[in-house]
């Protein structure tokens, strides 16, 4: 598993420790310095089920200041993906990447049924 952090992030700091705490293993990746790419992007969406924007990090200084809240519906998926990729800081945080699924922010129950199959 992907575990895509940005470590001042109080919610990367829990869920970190909630995969430490449940034995679960993760190829730590800080989102800032290592951003995913458009490709990865494109396949953690797409199999995720999740609608686009909520790989978005609404909450985030960033995406204020880019006003993105009023131009997103506007743009094309390909663009907003590409946008993603240019700022770690954009990007919905933290992110789970398995292969199976991929978990974007960290909602404790969301995460307990993902991996009850790994908790003891």
């Amino acid at each position: 598993m992907i575990f895509l952090e940005y470590p001042p992030c109080s919610t990367c700091r829990k869920a970190k420790k909630w995969l430490d705490e449940h034995g679960v293993t993760y190829e730590d990746r800080h989102i800032v310095q290592n951003p995913p790419t458009e490709e990865e992007l494109t396949e953690w969406i797409r199999r995720s089920g999740l609608p686009l924007k909520k790989f978005f990090n609404t909450s985030g200084m960033k995406y204020k200041e880019l006003g993105l809240k009023d131009r997103l519906p506007s743009m094309e998926e390909k663009e907003q993906i590409a946008l993603l990729a240019s700022d770690g800081m954009l990007v919905k945080r933290p992110l789970a990447v398995t292969e199976e699924q991929v978990l974007a922010g960290f909602k404790e129950a969301d995460w307990e049924k993902a991996f009850e199959k790994v908790d003891k």
